[in-house]
């Protein structure tokens, strides 16, 4: 009998596409019947994020963080052409003619398929995010979780 195969999926980047790669591969590998970990750091806990707005007390550099970055996956810009904006919009517009799944419905997919989202609670602390800005579902841990979930994957992947 062979063991269950592991996807470890590093999300660094804070782009739409870039993520929605991530989260198409998330899965298709959980479709596969993989263990499949998201461990979302730095800009890629934007993919992470609530959209509406949560009242947390924080510090004047957390408060700035908060306002530069994008508050939930479908307000994240695109890594190329996003011309302030409307590239997303054109992006977006394209997938739905195809029917393709935006980012937040992937994301619920996801979930559904028990791809397990940790988001790095160093850079949560650095970015000043808090566990009540980031989805529910989300679990917490530091690179020691995702080096021991990577460990003995069969695919470890940093997008």
């Amino acid at each position: 009998m062979s063991e269950k195969k592991s996807t470890n999926i590093i999300l660094f980047s804070g782009d739409y596409d870039k993520a929605m790669a991530a989260f198409i591969i998330a899965n298709g590998a959980a479709a596969y019947d993989h263990d499949v970990t998201i461990f979302a750091t730095f800009w890629g806990l934007n993919a992470f994020r609530k959209e509406e707005n949560v009242d947390v007390d924080k510090g004047k550099m957390e408060k700035m963080f908060e306002k530069m970055m994008p508050r939930g996956a479908e307000k994240m810009g695109l890594s190329n052409m996003n011309f302030g904006g409307m590239g997303q919009k054109m992006i977006k517009k394209v997938m739905k003619k195809h029917q393709a799944m935006p980012l937040s419905d992937l994301i619920d997919m996801a979930k559904e398929q028990e791809v397990k989202l940790v988001a790095c609670t160093m850079t949560m602390d650095l970015l000043g995010l808090q566990k009540e800005e980031l989805l529910d579902g989300v679990e917490y841990g530091g690179v020691a979780a995702y080096l021991a979930d990577a460990e003995d994957g069969n695919v470890n992947l940093f997008i």
